[in-house]
């Protein structure tokens, strides 16, 4: 169960926040600021599944709950002392795309582990 909360909970929830911040930071010179987040959302959702394919492997829907609680609190602590605080976006940061992406980052690993249950079965 440690395992599961440090590496696969914490770890890669960390790392996928990080990427999809980077990523947002390579299309700033290209796309509207306020419509980073709808750019950014496709990119994040494919490495997501795959993450959640390859590497978490997470079986039991209680357990992909629980992957999907931490990576959404991540996300959201991140976004704003790392968005919110520090870049101060003037027309705000939480919109759709933003509410859109913590529903994701909560309902992705349980359909992953709802997959791989049916796939067994």
């Amino acid at each position: 169960m440690r395992s599961l909360i440090v590496r696969d909970g914490l770890g890669w929830g960390f790392l996928l926040w990080l990427a999809g911040y980077f990523l947002g930071f390579c299309f700033y010179p290209f796309v509207p600021p306020a419509h980073i987040g709808w750019y950014v959302t496709p990119f994040g959702i494919a490495l997501t599944c795959l993450v959640l394919w390859k590497r978490v492997r997470v079986a039991a829907v209680g357990e992909a709950i629980l992957i999907g609680v931490i990576w959404t609190v991540i996300a959201i602590i991140c976004d704003y002392f790392f968005l919110v605080k520090v870049l101060n976006p003037p027309d705000g940061y939480y919109k759709l795309d933003v509410y859109l992406y913590y529903l994701l980052t909560l309902i992705l690993p349980i359909a992953a582990a709802m997959l791989r249950r049916a796939r067994q079965n």
